[in-house]
């Protein structure tokens, strides 16, 4: 189960990790920023630098649909653990009632008791590799989805702001040594993110 931990907590990240380098047009432009966009930095030439970043952490705690699909994976991973657990202690259950014979139970009916329970508690430990590897395949399908989406999203969104490159920055990710705050997209990334779900699942 604890490569299914590790793969469930990394999996939403390495969704959106793809925005690392990711990037996009190469022309520059002098479009201005729509209203309510992320304001920009210039200098005295009206230079805007063709970067930007978004934080990562932000995004997979406040857009919507990241949420919901990292609750999904969360309590699947939960009902295989609790799957599991009740399936032991059936086992227990049933050694103890067999116990309870005490004296009377003679060897043979020891061993066969005992193969009878390994039987079972194999029969439980491969239910539960196998809902855990279809858990995995669906949290890989998940992350492939949230690419489609995000990379979808920030074509539009790039169409007017012509940056070269959009990085990320979040735990265990942060490469830069400094960021300038005004190139920070990532509440438009948010916004843009949730509404265009929202229209979607409407649709």
């Amino acid at each position: 189960m604890k490569n299914l931990s590790f793969v469930l907590n990394i999996v939403l990240f390495a969704a959106v990790g793809f925005l690392y380098y990711y990037n996009f047009s190469i022309k520059k432009t002098e479009t201005a920023t729509k209203p309510g966009s992320s304001l920009l930095t210039t200098d005295t030439h009206g230079y805007r630098p063709p970067l930007a970043y978004v934080e990562l952490d932000s995004l997979n705690e406040k857009i919507i649909f990241i949420k919901e699909r990292r609750k999904e994976l969360e309590a699947e991973m939960k009902a295989i653990e609790q799957e599991q657990e009740n399936g032991y202690r059936g086992l227990q259950a049933q050694k103890d009632n067999f116990l309870k014979k005490g004296a009377a139970i003679t060897e043979a009916e020891a061993q066969a008791f005992q193969g009878k329970l390994i039987d079972q508690q194999q029969q439980i430990d491969t239910r539960k590799q196998e809902l855990s590897q279809k858990l995995n395949e669906k949290s890989f399908s998940i992350m492939e989805d949230i690419q489609k989406k995000l990379k979808s999203f920030l074509t539009e969104y790039n169409q007017d702001k012509k940056y070269m490159y959009i990085f990320t920055t979040g735990t265990g990710l942060d490469y830069m040594v400094f960021k300038d705050s005004s190139l920070n997209i990532t509440n438009d990334v948010i916004k843009g993110m949730n509404v265009k779900m929202k229209t979607e699942a409407n649709k």
